[in-house]
């Protein structure tokens, strides 16, 4: 999997697509969803596995965000782009 750079924070949640690129060419994505990430209290991460293929990385990126952020009941959020996680 490959993780992108294009992780967004909301509210509570830090949200990043995951994407994947398959033998055939295509590529595969998921969405990491986690909350508590700066209240300091428990974190918890969804990680969700999309099943829509796409022709190319950021098309796929886009979607997993899209979807991550359906997923919180947000749909133009004031967002803050973040680093990427340490591996």
């Amino acid at each position: 999997m490959n993780q992108n750079n294009d992780n967004l924070t909301v509210g509570k949640y830090l949200i990043s697509p995951i994407t994947k690129a398959l033998e055939n060419g295509w590529y595969a994505c998921s969405v990491s969803i986690r909350s508590g990430a700066h209240s300091g209290s428990a974190r918890h991460d969804r990680v969700l596995r999309l099943t829509r293929l796409f022709r190319c990385q950021l098309a796929a990126a886009r979607h997993a965000t899209a979807e991550g952020l359906q997923w919180i009941g947000q749909r133009h959020p004031a967002t803050q782009r973040t680093a990427p996680a340490a591996p």
